[in-house]
């Protein structure tokens, strides 16, 4: 099992608290930095860094309004949107001194993590995406409806509202697996803790109001794929409800020489997938530099 270590650093808006792994040797592979979804946290990569950060130096941070991360501007002070959270995890990065990272991004990742790859490129030494959209083909229905949504719309705010309990939590962890007993309470009924905290679900739909500012970025992001071709790797699984396979087949458009798995699960992938996807991270990451058996 990895070395865990559990950390905070302050920003200028917030105590970002992150786990981190410490490699049993250190070289010069690049560390990977793990940004998590909605409704998680840092959490969600607990096991993928447990089986691979014996190797690799990995990181995953906690987002303003998510998980263990605790805000630090006064209330209005600091507005929830993708935007905001990307400047946040940019400086989170910067004062942790990472120069160049292979950035694993899911579901909320992209949009936050995508914004950081068009600003500064020259950090970015591969992408690992996994249920992270940034095509418009990848929008299922459902998710094509939560773009659609007004913040005057109360009918709207309700169904987003339902998004935020147990039930709809458990939705997106349960939609699409094969064995709802290889998925683990501890998951969601965490998620669901840091949600039921003061404050959080007003912040959540913040967010979700503002998701509509990254299907208007994704062009952007698409063309810093086109322009940088950074070294990819697509893991999906293919029964998400909200981001559909059309959306992992659609980054071959842009960046066609990406590793790309597909696998009969849902949204939550790790989850239920993880001693099959962990290998191909290790690979992934391997192949960035020299060949070393993990």
């Amino acid at each position: 099992m990895a070395r865990m270590r559990y950390r905070t650093m302050q920003t200028a808006g917030a105590e970002i608290f992150y786990r981190e792994t410490v490699p049993e040797v250190a070289d010069e592979r690049p560390p990977i930095l793990l940004l998590h979804g909605f409704p998680s946290s840092s959490h969600q990569y607990s096991g993928l860094m447990q089986r691979v950060g014996k190797a690799f130096r990995m990181i995953a941070p906690d987002y303003p309004g998510f998980g263990q991360t605790r805000d630090l501007s006064p209330p209005g002070g600091f507005v929830y949107s993708f935007e905001n959270i990307s400047r946040t995890i940019e400086e989170f990065i910067d004062k942790l001194g990472l120069e160049r990272f292979v950035l694993y991004v899911f579901d909320f990742g992209a949009p936050v993590g995508f914004r950081i790859a068009a600003r500064r490129p020259d950090l970015i030494a591969g992408i690992i995406v996994q249920n992270a959209n940034a095509y418009e083909a990848g929008l299922s229905d459902a998710a094509r409806h939560l773009v659609s949504m007004q913040k005057q719309d109360e009918a709207g705010l309700k169904e987003l509202d339902g998004l935020l309990t147990l039930e709809g939590t458990k939705f997106q962890y349960f939609t699409g697996v094969v064995d709802p007993e290889a998925i683990s309470p501890d998951g969601y009924t965490l998620d669901q803790g840091y949600l039921d905290l003061p404050g959080r679900k007003a912040r959540m739909l913040e967010l979700l109001l503002d998701y509509k500012s990254n299907v208007e970025a994704y062009p952007t992001w698409q063309e810093w794929f086109r322009r940088a071709l950074p070294p990819a790797q697509i893991l999906w699984g293919r029964n998400d409800p909200l981001f559909l396979e059309a959306g992992a087949r659609a980054y071959l458009v842009d960046l066609p020489n990406a590793e790309f798995h597909l696998f009969d699960t849902g949204h939550f992938a790790l989850e239920e997938c993880l001693d099959t996807i962990a290998p191909l991270v290790a690979g992934f990451v391997n192949r960035l530099s020299r060949s070393v058996t993990v």
